[in-house]
């Protein structure tokens, strides 16, 4: 019979995440929540999935991943149906707040069109991760907290069982994929400051888990080493097979000068010997650069799907 449409009523009493690291001293809660060690699993999970695959191979979309495709390319829309406004300043237009409002107002709805009926009381819950997800509509700035967001977006889908173990690739590839060229054009249509960004120290203004995943794509290439990263040949005829190249491509788009200067850490970066050492060497970064810092963390929201309390296995 068709499992699906029998599926029992998970018993979970969902609620609304809210905010726990009210200070510094919070963040040891965090370290030791089920919340952290369910999300850097999903992370893990999700980087031993795509590795040494191009995005352009072949693998499985199901209803569900094309759903959440869907809902990614509304958003896209209302970027299209919301110009900039002429205003003084360059930076963080405000017309960036009238399609945020459009999504806060949104986003129950958009999550009941992915989720099942019977999981129909968790889309409070899960929508809260995707309106995190796309930058702050008061300071007009988009950082690695709001990517975090919807990793945690899709890791909660993951816990309720709308996506399953062999979504992996499509999660990455199509999914998370979609979601950069959204955060890009929001990221230009508005121009959006980066949230707490290092400057020249950090390793992007806007993201970083496409490095993680990319550079995982990259493991065992038969030619592309990391100090191919900096050519531009290289990039131009790869970027469509490997995220990592993609990244690279847009920040030479947006950034001018040399790229030893403006983007000083992945220049270090290119002199790993290896791919799969790249990818642990951000696997660490991310976790102190990232995970491990107050200012990033502090926004997360914590829910019945991503609990504060500590593991319990």
């Amino acid at each position: 019979g068709n499992s699906e449409e029998v599926a029992p009523p998970l018993q979970q009493n969902f609620m609304i995440p809210k905010k726990e690291i009210n200070v510094v001293s919070d963040m040891a809660k965090w370290k030791r929540s089920q919340a952290y060690a369910d999300y850097m699993g999903f992370i893990l999970t999700l980087n031993e999935g795509v590795r040494g695959k191009k995005l352009t191979c072949e693998y499985k979309v199901s209803e569900p991943i094309e759903k959440l495709v869907a809902l990614l390319n509304t958003l896209d829309r209302w970027i299209d149906e919301t110009p900039p406004v002429d205003q003084p300043s360059r930076f963080g237009n405000k017309a960036f707040r009238t399609w945020y409002a459009k999504l806060d107002q949104e986003a129950e709805k958009l999550v009941a069109t992915v989720i099942p009926k019977h999981l129909a009381d968790a889309a409070p819950e899960v929508a809260v991760y995707l309106k995190e997800s796309v930058g702050n509509s008061t300071r007009i700035d988009y950082g690695t907290g709001h990517e975090a967001a919807f990793a945690a977006f899709l890791c909660c889908l993951c816990k309720i069982g709308v996506l399953r173990v062999d979504d992996q690739m499509a999660i990455v590839f199509k999914v998370f994929n979609r979601y950069l060229e959204v955060m890009r054009k929001l990221q230009k249509t508005y121009r959006m400051e980066p949230a707490g960004s290092q400057g020249v120290w950090g390793l992007d203004d806007f993201q970083f888990l496409p490095f993680i995943w990319g550079s995982s794509q990259l493991i065992d290439h038969p030619n592309l080493e990391p100090r191919h990263f900096v050519d531009e040949k290289v990039v131009n005829e790869n970027h469509k097979d490997f995220m990592f190249l993609e990244c690279i491509l847009f920040i030479t788009e947006m950034k001018t000068g040399p790229f030893a200067e403006h983007s000083n850490q992945l220049w270090n970066i290119s002199a790993v010997p290896s791919w799969s050492k790249v990818n642990q060497g951000l696997i660490r970064m991310y976790k102190a650069e990232c995970l491990e810092k107050f200012p990033v963390i502090q926004h997360f929201k914590f829910g019945s799907l991503l609990p504060i309390q500590p593991v319990t296995s």
